[in-house]
């Protein structure tokens, strides 16, 4: 068996942020599809599993356990398990983001 959630199911929040979480639906992987606009940012939080970000369009300042770097259009990122971080929308444009999470569930941790 399998699913297809149809855009027309998803039912994104006031910014444009789309949760999926794979459980239900038999899946291992959760995220969140973002399309978030300048200036938006994610507190400071840790996840008991790894968080891979894959950036489709625009610029994204990530801190990762006290480190701050830049990515950019088409840059992967990934943060192993119980690593505290964040991310910003530093560019003058929407970031177009998929957050991974290598779980069925989100567990968010915010510090």
């Amino acid at each position: 068996m399998f699913e297809i959630i149809r855009r027309s199911e998803q039912k994104p929040s006031p910014k444009g942020t789309v949760t999926f979480e794979g459980e239900p639906y038999g899946g291992q992987v959760s995220m969140f599809v973002m399309n978030s606009p300048p200036g938006h940012a994610t507190g400071l939080h840790k996840h008991p599993y790894s968080e891979t970000w894959v950036l489709h369009s625009g610029e994204a300042e990530f801190t990762v356990n006290g480190e701050t770097v830049r990515a950019y259009t088409g840059d992967i990122v990934v943060v192993p398990a119980d690593t505290p971080h964040s991310f910003a929308n530093v560019g003058s444009d929407r970031l177009d983001i998929v957050c991974i999470h290598a779980s069925g569930r989100i567990q968010q941790e915010n510090l």
